[in-house]
Protein backbone atom coordinates (compact mmCIF):
# COMPACT_ATOMS: atom_id res chain seq x y z
CA UNK A 1 0.00 0.00 0.00
CA UNK A 2 1.49 3.34 -0.98
CA UNK A 3 1.93 6.21 1.46
CA UNK A 4 -1.17 8.19 0.41
CA UNK A 5 -3.46 5.15 0.43
CA UNK A 6 -2.15 4.17 3.87
CA UNK A 7 -2.78 7.70 5.18
CA UNK A 8 -6.36 7.62 3.82
CA UNK A 9 -6.82 4.17 5.35
CA UNK A 10 -5.48 5.15 8.80
CA UNK A 11 -7.31 8.48 8.87
CA UNK A 12 -10.60 6.88 7.84
CA UNK A 13 -10.23 4.23 10.54
CA UNK A 14 -9.65 6.91 13.17
CA UNK A 15 -12.59 9.04 12.00
CA UNK A 16 -14.98 6.07 11.67
CA UNK A 17 -14.07 5.00 15.21
CA UNK A 18 -14.39 8.49 16.70
CA UNK A 19 -17.38 9.90 14.80
CA UNK A 20 -19.06 6.80 13.43
CA UNK A 21 -19.42 5.76 9.82
CA UNK A 22 -22.51 7.84 9.06
CA UNK A 23 -21.13 11.04 10.63
CA UNK A 24 -17.85 10.81 8.72
CA UNK A 25 -17.90 12.43 5.29
CA UNK A 26 -15.50 12.20 2.38
CA UNK A 27 -14.76 15.87 3.07
CA UNK A 28 -13.76 15.00 6.67
CA UNK A 29 -11.38 12.36 5.37
CA UNK A 30 -9.79 14.52 2.66
CA UNK A 31 -9.45 17.53 4.99
CA UNK A 32 -7.78 15.43 7.70
CA UNK A 33 -5.47 13.63 5.26
CA UNK A 34 -4.75 16.85 3.40
CA UNK A 35 -5.51 15.53 -0.09
CA UNK A 36 -7.95 16.55 -2.81
CA UNK A 37 -11.08 14.49 -3.42
CA UNK A 38 -9.63 13.38 -6.75
CA UNK A 39 -6.66 11.85 -4.96
CA UNK A 40 -8.95 9.98 -2.57
CA UNK A 41 -11.10 8.75 -5.46
CA UNK A 42 -7.97 7.59 -7.28
CA UNK A 43 -7.40 5.13 -4.41
CA UNK A 44 -10.98 4.41 -3.31
CA UNK A 45 -14.20 4.84 -5.30
CA UNK A 46 -16.36 5.64 -2.25
CA UNK A 47 -16.55 5.88 1.52
CA UNK A 48 -18.11 2.41 1.48
CA UNK A 49 -15.09 1.03 -0.39
CA UNK A 50 -12.78 2.55 2.23
CA UNK A 51 -14.87 0.93 4.96
CA UNK A 52 -14.88 -2.46 3.21
CA UNK A 53 -11.12 -2.33 2.65
CA UNK A 54 -10.56 -1.37 6.27
CA UNK A 55 -12.68 -4.27 7.59
CA UNK A 56 -11.19 -6.81 5.15
CA UNK A 57 -7.60 -5.85 5.96
CA UNK A 58 -8.22 -5.62 9.70
CA UNK A 59 -9.92 -9.00 10.01
CA UNK A 60 -7.30 -10.58 7.74
CA UNK A 61 -4.59 -9.27 10.08
CA UNK A 62 -6.32 -10.78 13.11
CA UNK A 63 -6.98 -14.13 11.41
CA UNK A 64 -3.45 -14.38 10.00
CA UNK A 65 -1.97 -13.68 13.43
CA UNK A 66 -4.10 -16.45 14.93
CA UNK A 67 -3.29 -18.92 12.12
CA UNK A 68 0.45 -18.37 12.35
CA UNK A 69 0.60 -18.61 16.14
CA UNK A 70 -1.77 -21.58 16.62
CA UNK A 71 -0.19 -23.63 13.80
CA UNK A 72 3.00 -23.87 15.86
CA UNK A 73 1.22 -25.28 18.92
CA UNK A 74 -0.02 -28.83 19.48
CA UNK A 75 -1.80 -28.36 22.81
CA UNK A 76 -5.26 -26.86 22.43
CA UNK A 77 -5.21 -24.97 25.73
CA UNK A 78 -1.98 -23.35 24.49
CA UNK A 79 -3.78 -22.45 21.24
CA UNK A 80 -6.57 -20.77 23.24
CA UNK A 81 -3.97 -18.93 25.34
CA UNK A 82 -2.32 -17.69 22.13
CA UNK A 83 -5.66 -16.49 20.75
CA UNK A 84 -6.47 -14.59 23.94
CA UNK A 85 -3.04 -12.92 24.04
CA UNK A 86 -3.24 -11.95 20.35
CA UNK A 87 -6.72 -10.51 20.87
CA UNK A 88 -5.49 -8.35 23.78
CA UNK A 89 -2.55 -7.13 21.68
CA UNK A 90 -4.87 -6.36 18.74
CA UNK A 91 -7.11 -4.30 21.02
CA UNK A 92 -4.09 -2.33 22.22
CA UNK A 93 -2.62 -1.75 18.77
CA UNK A 94 -5.83 -1.49 16.71
CA UNK A 95 -8.40 -0.06 19.10
CA UNK A 96 -10.06 1.91 16.29
CA UNK A 97 -10.57 -1.20 14.17
CA UNK A 98 -12.17 -3.11 17.05
CA UNK A 99 -14.35 -0.08 17.86
CA UNK A 100 -15.57 0.02 14.24
CA UNK A 101 -16.21 -3.72 14.05
CA UNK A 102 -18.19 -3.73 17.28
CA UNK A 103 -19.94 -0.45 16.47
CA UNK A 104 -21.10 -1.70 13.08
CA UNK A 105 -21.96 -5.23 14.21
CA UNK A 106 -25.64 -4.50 14.90
CA UNK A 107 -28.06 -3.64 12.12
CA UNK A 108 -29.25 -4.91 8.79
CA UNK A 109 -27.36 -2.70 6.34
CA UNK A 110 -24.70 -4.18 4.05
CA UNK A 111 -21.80 -2.91 6.19
CA UNK A 112 -23.43 -4.36 9.35
CA UNK A 113 -23.80 -7.70 7.62
CA UNK A 114 -20.19 -7.55 6.43
CA UNK A 115 -18.99 -7.00 10.01
CA UNK A 116 -21.23 -9.80 11.26
CA UNK A 117 -19.93 -12.15 8.57
CA UNK A 118 -16.30 -11.48 9.43
CA UNK A 119 -16.85 -11.75 13.17
CA UNK A 120 -18.78 -15.02 12.75
CA UNK A 121 -16.03 -16.44 10.51
CA UNK A 122 -13.46 -15.53 13.14
CA UNK A 123 -15.55 -17.12 15.91
CA UNK A 124 -15.95 -20.23 13.70
CA UNK A 125 -12.13 -20.46 13.55
CA UNK A 126 -11.98 -20.41 17.36
CA UNK A 127 -14.86 -22.89 17.54
CA UNK A 128 -12.95 -25.36 15.37
CA UNK A 129 -9.96 -25.17 17.72
CA UNK A 130 -12.26 -25.71 20.70
CA UNK A 131 -13.93 -28.72 19.01
CA UNK A 132 -10.57 -30.30 18.29
CA UNK A 133 -9.45 -29.64 21.86
CA UNK A 134 -12.58 -31.32 23.21
CA UNK A 135 -12.04 -34.32 20.89
CA UNK A 136 -8.42 -34.63 22.09
CA UNK A 137 -9.68 -34.32 25.69
CA UNK A 138 -7.49 -31.28 26.31
CA UNK A 139 -10.48 -28.96 26.71
CA UNK A 140 -13.34 -29.97 28.95
CA UNK A 141 -16.60 -30.97 27.31
CA UNK A 142 -18.92 -28.08 26.55
CA UNK A 143 -20.73 -26.34 23.74
CA UNK A 144 -17.97 -25.24 21.32
CA UNK A 145 -20.15 -22.40 19.93
CA UNK A 146 -20.65 -20.95 23.40
CA UNK A 147 -17.00 -21.37 24.38
CA UNK A 148 -15.79 -19.79 21.12
CA UNK A 149 -18.18 -16.85 21.59
CA UNK A 150 -16.91 -16.39 25.14
CA UNK A 151 -13.31 -16.36 23.92
CA UNK A 152 -14.21 -13.82 21.22
CA UNK A 153 -16.00 -11.80 23.91
CA UNK A 154 -12.64 -11.23 25.54
CA UNK A 155 -11.97 -8.71 22.74
CA UNK A 156 -14.92 -6.68 24.02
CA UNK A 157 -13.79 -7.12 27.63
CA UNK A 158 -10.25 -6.06 26.73
CA UNK A 159 -11.50 -2.93 24.98
CA UNK A 160 -13.70 -1.93 27.93
CA UNK A 161 -10.83 -2.59 30.33
CA UNK A 162 -8.46 -0.53 28.16
CA UNK A 163 -10.87 2.40 27.95
CA UNK A 164 -11.40 2.37 31.74
CA UNK A 165 -7.71 2.01 32.59
CA UNK A 166 -5.87 3.91 29.85
CA UNK A 167 -2.91 4.84 32.00
CA UNK A 168 -2.65 1.38 33.53
CA UNK A 169 -3.23 -0.96 30.58
CA UNK A 170 -0.83 -3.85 30.96
CA UNK A 171 -1.21 -6.58 28.34
CA UNK A 172 0.36 -9.33 30.41
CA UNK A 173 -1.51 -8.39 33.58
CA UNK A 174 -4.83 -8.58 31.74
CA UNK A 175 -3.78 -11.80 30.00
CA UNK A 176 -2.86 -13.41 33.35
CA UNK A 177 -6.28 -12.44 34.72
CA UNK A 178 -8.04 -14.02 31.74
CA UNK A 179 -5.80 -17.06 32.00
CA UNK A 180 -6.62 -17.56 35.69
CA UNK A 181 -10.34 -16.96 35.47
CA UNK A 182 -11.33 -18.19 32.00
CA UNK A 183 -8.70 -20.31 30.29
CA UNK A 184 -8.02 -22.51 33.32
CA UNK A 185 -11.75 -23.23 33.45
CA UNK A 186 -11.46 -24.90 30.03
CA UNK A 187 -8.84 -27.41 31.10
CA UNK A 188 -10.06 -31.02 30.84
Amino acid sequence: MNKTKRKIFETSMKLFAEKGYDATSIEDITATVGVAKGTLYYHFSSKEEIFNFLIEEGVKLLQNSIDIKTAKLSNYIDKIKAIVLIQIKIVLKYENLITILLGQFYGKEARNQKCQKHIYEYIDKIEEIVKQGIEKKQIKYGNPKVIASEIYGLICSSLVYKLRNREDFDIMKLYKEFEATIIEGLRA
